[in-house]
């Protein structure tokens, strides 16, 4: 029997994959990071979980390492102006990493989670893959893109051909679990009322500092409350009236300004990608087709990509809208997650 250790939120995927992975046969174990303050609620309820279905459950201390990796990142990004996803470093770091190593101190050949994601060996590719799941908009493949492709042979997505949470929430209700119900959470995890200024401001040396709205032209428009407050593409909030709308294009640090525009300026054919992860190849020395996500929500569009010394330069057929530096863009061959990377 091959043992498989689940990671586990409390939540209703996590707790249904651990079902489907002992129907399935094998031997399961389940673990939750004890990665921030509130982890103890998902702990009790994991473990709650767990003793229903017959199956043994750790707790780790993560919360330096989380802090190291995500929310230190976290606050990185929105001091440098950049909007920060931190599902992705998360994913990268504990879910993918610590949690990788603890598998191996107990035996285990897999790791498992409740993302809407799959994997399988691709006779096409002649490599193990990251695919999309069949939960269309509910589908999770976007956060994995820097998960180290070495490991995909030994991560298992039980969800991953369900098209529904309802379908997962009914086989929780089927077997009696008592989170078959439980919300889903939408925030990010560290800040559950979702004030993520209000987190900056009391666990970072960042303060809310005035400055200039200006134009393109250097004009002066009206005065920002602090460039963390801002993202790319607003345009309510920003106390300026113009016989035409505008909207945040982009931030000039070192002057502490915001810069504003007409819509049409919010468009890109052409940008660059940082610290990118391949998976599906190893690497792309002439043009490949893609389809490109540059938000979760977003919808794919096509691009041709190419490494352009330690930046990948993404091509679009079409200009995008509002693309933000510090989220990721992935790339996918049809169902296929080629890689990713963050938007600079």
């Amino acid at each position: 029997m091959e043992k498989v250790l689940l990671g586990m939120s409390g939540g209703v995927d996590s707790s249904v994959s651990a079902l489907l992975l002992k129907q399935k046969g094998y031997e399961v174990i389940g673990t939750t990071l004890e990665m921030f303050a509130n982890t103890k609620i998902a702990d009790i309820d994991a473990k709650n979980i767990c003793k229903a279905i017959g199956i043994e459950h750790f707790s780790f201390n993560s919360k330096n390492e989380f802090k190291k990796y995500v929310i230190d990142d976290f606050i990185s990004c929105y001091s440098n102006c950049k909007t920060p996803n931190p599902c992705i470093e998360c994913n990268k770091y504990m879910k993918f990493g610590i949690m990788f190593e603890k598998a191996k101190e107990l035996g285990c050949k897999y790791i498992a989670t409740g993302h809407y994601a799959k994997t399988e060996l691709s006779e096409k590719y002649g490599r193990w893959v990251l695919k999309k799941s069949k939960a269309g908009k509910k589908d999770q493949s976007y956060f994995l893109w820097s998960i180290p492709k070495e490991l995909i042979p030994y991560i298992l997505f039980p969800l991953a051909d369900f098209e529904s949470k309802e379908q997962i929430r009914e086989i929780a209700r089927e077997n009696n679990l008592k989170v078959a119900n439980k919300p889903d959470s939408e925030d990010i995890c560290f800040i559950p009322d979702g004030n993520y200024k209000k987190f900056l401001e009391e666990n970072s040396n960042l303060k809310a500092k005035k400055g200039n709205i200006v134009n393109l032209e250097g004009k002066i428009l009206g005065e920002h409350t602090g460039l963390y407050n801002y993202t790319i593409g607003q345009r309510k909030g920003l106390g300026i009236s113009n016989p035409v709308p505008l909207f945040v294009l982009g931030f000039n640090k070192e002057k502490n300004e915001v810069i504003v525009g007409e819509e049409n300026k919010l468009y890109k054919k052409e940008i660059f990608v940082k610290d990118y992860n391949l998976l599906l190849v190893d690497e792309i020395k002439e043009e490949i087709e893609v389809e490109v996500k540059t938000r979760y929500s977003s919808k794919t569009a096509k691009a041709k990509i190419i490494e352009d010394g330690d930046k990948i330069k993404v091509t679009f057929e079409e200009p995008q809208r509002a693309i933000t530096p510090g989220q990721s863009a992935v790339f996918y061959v049809g169902d296929i997650v080629l890689g990713g990377g963050k938007i600079q």
